[in-house]
């Protein structure tokens, strides 16, 4: 019985260490790098959602190019 609570301390720590280094690690990732986001709605079309499809589309936001002005005629631009 004594085996298995400092088997179940173990993992609990193990995987609070990797938590507590997967969590910044994913969050400046995802506000430094890129991240994922959807787009709905007719104001992209026929770029996006083509034909009036009631789905939506997932798109990749680059917002490395963006912090070292790399923006080029043509490219679609997300603003918040």
């Amino acid at each position: 019985m004594a085996q298995a609570q400092g088997l179940g301390k173990r993992y609990i720590k193990a995987f609070l260490k990797g938590f507590f280094v997967a969590v910044p690690v994913t969050v400046t990732f995802l506000d430094r790098v890129a991240c994922v986001a959807r787009v709905e709605g007719a104001s992209m079309q026929p770029s996006l959602n083509p034909g009036g499809r009631q789905t939506s589309d997932v798109v990749l936001l680059n917002h490395w190019s963006i912090r070292n002005y790399d923006v080029q005629r043509g490219d679609i631009v997300s603003l918040v």
